[in-house]
């Protein structure tokens, strides 16, 4: 089930973000302030965060799993941290 999220959801989904967001950074936002480039370095760390769940996933897939439930369970919240950081910069725009 997880290889199917991963290659299904989570690497298209990734994909088009990155794809989109290169878009917006050459059509719209050229001399963009710090806020934008403070995005694009959250947006890196959800991308290494992808990485490393690949990493889990073949991890899992030689069953060679070390961590707890519990350890994933708060490895599930990370990246939800960092998407409500990252549309609160892009609304509020502090710098």
């Amino acid at each position: 089930m997880e290889r199917k999220l991963f290659w299904g959801i989570m690497t298209p989904g990734a994909v088009l973000t990155i794809l989109f967001g290169v878009w917006l950074w050459l059509g719209w936002f050229r001399g963009a302030s710090s806020w934008f480039h403070a995005k694009v370095a959250l947006v890196a760390l959800l991308v290494g965060y992808h990485l490393w769940c690949w990493r889990l996933l073949r991890e899992f897939a030689a069953d060679r799993n070390r961590r707890s439930h519990v350890w994933y369970r708060w490895f599930n919240e990370a990246p939800t941290v960092v998407l409500f950081a990252t549309v609160i910069l892009v609304v509020v725009k502090p710098f």
